[in-house]
């Protein structure tokens, strides 16, 4: 050993990139392993760590900020609709989970916490009253929607030969063919 040389100390080899730490300051010990400080960081944005909070999961070492917003974190309690950690509240639909506050029509932007709702073919979720708007089939006689009576949430409809119509409608016109005025 060269007697010029200033004694290092030795701690032991990095666990992320197995060469030697030597040297006060320059080390941390995380997990009950060693590393560099400058190699103990978040694996998605390289933020160093030494001192800071941080996650480990799957392998993986994260900054606060990359667990709990980026979608790093593992836990079901993120929300299907802004992607964000469900913390306080939360509110489960179509076996997905939502702040309450972000389960909204996806028409009016209603809030849909403990009301009824529809979704459509494509998993977007509507108020019963959007949904019908939007949805609902054209009467091939009259040309309009046939929506819901008022007070209720379910609009009955008569489909023949690969046409819709109202049940009035229907009826007219079966009349109106019967008696040969079509």
């Amino acid at each position: 050993m060269d007697p010029n040389h200033k004694a290092h100390f030795y701690f032991g080899r990095c666990t992320r990139c197995d060469k030697e730490v030597c040297g006060a300051g320059r080390a941390c010990r995380a997990m009950g392993r060693l590393f560099h400080d400058t190699c103990f960081t978040c694996c998605v944005c390289t933020k160093k760590l030494a001192g800071k909070p941080f996650y480990s999961t799957s392998g993986g070492i994260y900054c606060e900020e990359d667990f709990l917003y980026s979608g790093a974190h593992p836990s079901p309690e993120v929300c299907d609709s802004c992607g964000f950690l469900i913390s306080d509240l939360l509110l489960q639909a179509r076996g997905k989970s939502y702040h309450p506050s972000c389960f909204r029509c996806v028409v009016c932007r209603q809030s849909l916490e403990g009301l009824p709702f529809a979704v459509d073919s494509r998993s977007r979720v509507y108020c019963v009253t959007d949904y019908h708007r939007v949805q609902a089939p054209w009467c091939d006689a009259c040309r309009t929607q046939i929506l819901p009576t008022e007070g209720s949430s379910e609009s009955v409809h008569v489909e023949s030969l690969s046409r819709i119509y109202h049940v009035k409608c229907y009826e007219r016109k079966q009349t109106l063919t019967r008696t040969g005025a079509d």
